[in-house]
């Protein structure tokens, strides 16, 4: 039997952070008696979406810690930034935020602000917060979320500035508090962290090694959603392919989607992101099996061109890719498909993106998630020559936009006259008189009913198309 390399945080730490949350707890019943009101916490959230689960988690937190939650930096008491790295732009982002933020700690100097999430996990970004942006008062890390109110209490007991960057690679947390968005769907994160090491991706280094959460720790969670109302969830990872592998016994996520599918009431089950080396045949079949795993896989390719798949250390060829979608489609007929690509990677070659534009069109995605390609320091390819030029990349962006929303429309037009099965998540936002929801395979309906539908599954035919949605009358 493999040794596991993965360790969990002790009951004791755990029971140890829950007298932090107390201890502020009491702090914010006094801030209640003097002000008639808690403790007002604004948290935003950049990223992707296990930084959205991170950030329940810390809502939870700050919820045992007695705060109410705010829209807006001006109506808060606390302001926290989950940041990510992943692309420049949402580094700017967070920076444009906290340059907003002096102004407002200037006028309210009890304000504190608190920065977490990827960009801390970067010595270069943390310097630069310590040198420019004195106005924020706590900065952790990925690895060191579960500390939160330990962290917190060091700002509000002694009103120091405290900086915590992570100090372990190898741990899991389990029973911290989270505070879910909504009744309906949930995330569910069953590992963290990813061994790849794509030349372009920063997630490694950020988020560390693969770690995985033991099986029944992942089946009391999903039963205790279950028990709660929720109909959906989506199993998180940056590659949940290959869940398990630092576990004892090494149980693949195979064998976790067949637990959780005879283990839990839970009616559909999502997953990703899913690495295109690691989707064996044997979860194929999984998918294919259970009635429970939605007929919908992202499976990122990141760019047609095999030339450019090893340049970006990706680990497969275009065949490779292609035969893998093959196989899906052959045992799931009908599978809803996405993607990511990159455009303008250094190197990358018109002929290169010819292949891509290929790809698609074989393929056949009925989404695509384009980006293009962000230098990101420390990762190989920032140190790559070859740099494409931004009128070139503008270009390709442009075509690769118009090629993948012609296949979207044209698989959305096959859905005019069908009945589909709809979760509903609650009034439309576009068209207050209609609800909306999804389908199996995660295409947006917005649909008219006589009754309220909301939390409820129900049977739509579709009476119009649009290219990213789906228009229908219960």
């Amino acid at each position: 039997m493999q040794k596991s390399k993965t360790t969990v945080i002790s009951a004791a730490e755990n029971e140890r952070q829950a007298r932090f949350m107390d201890t502020a707890a009491a702090q914010s019943a006094a801030f209640s008696a003097e002000n008639g009101r808690p403790p007002r916490a604004f948290v935003r959230t950049f990223g992707c979406q296990m930084n959205e689960h991170d950030s329940e988690k810390i809502s939870g937190m700050l919820s045992c810690m007695g705060y109410s939650f705010c829209d807006s930096f001006e109506d808060a008491d606390l302001v926290v930034l989950n940041t990510c790295c992943v692309r420049e732009n949402a580094e700017e982002k967070v920076f444009g935020h906290l340059g907003a933020l002096k102004a407002l700690k200037r006028a309210r100097p009890g304000l504190i602000t608190v920065v977490c999430g990827c960009m801390t996990e970067q010595p270069h970004v943390v310097d630069d917060i310590k040198s420019k942006y004195r106005n924020v008062d706590l900065v952790f890390g990925t690895h060191n979320l579960h500390r939160f109110p330990e962290l917190l209490a060091g700002v509000l007991s002694e009103g120091k500035r405290v900086y915590e960057i992570s100090r372990t690679g190898n741990e899991v947390a389990e029973g911290v508090p989270l505070l879910r968005e909504g009744r309906i769907h949930a995330w569910v994160t069953i590992m963290y962290g990813c061994d790849n090491y794509c030349t372009y991706c920063i997630v490694p280094y950020v988020r560390g090694r693969e770690r995985s959460r033991r099986p029944d720790d992942i089946i009391a969670e999903i039963r205790q959603l279950d028990d709660e109302g929720f109909s959906e969830i989506t199993l998180l990872g940056q590659n949940v392919n290959s869940y398990g592998k630092d576990l004892e016994g090494s149980p693949d996520f195979a064998s976790l989607l067949t637990r959780i599918c005879s283990e839990t009431k839970i009616r559909r089950i999502r997953f990703m992101t899913s690495h295109p080396k690691d989707l064996s045949p044997r979860l194929i079949d999984v998918m294919a099996s259970n009635p429970k795993i939605c007929s919908q896989l992202h499976l990122p390719v990141q760019s047609g061109s095999t030339r450019l798949l090893k340049r970006m250390n990706r680990k497969y060829t275009r065949e490779d890719y292609l035969a893998t979608i093959k196989l899906v489609k052959e045992k799931m007929p009908g599978i809803a498909l996405s993607t990511d690509i990159i455009v303008g990677f250094p190197g990358e070659t018109e002929e290169d993106f010819e292949d891509t534009l290929t790809l698609l069109e074989e393929v056949r995605c009925d989404q695509a998630f384009t980006f293009i390609y962000s230098p990101r320091t420390g990762t190989p390819a920032a140190a790559y020559d070859g740099r494409v030029p931004d009128d070139v990349i503008k270009n390709r962006f442009e075509r690769l936009l118009a090629v993948q929303n012609r296949i979207s429309r044209e698989i959305n037009d096959t859905f005019l006259g069908r009945t589909v099965n709809v979760l509903c998540e609650g009034p439309s936002k576009t068209d207050p008189s209609k609800f909306t929801g999804r389908t199996e395979g995660n295409k947006i309906v917005n649909f008219t009913c006589a009754d309220n539908p909301c939390g409820k599954f129900v049977d739509v035919e579709i009476t119009g198309i649009q290219t990213w949605s789906l228009e229908g009358r219960a």
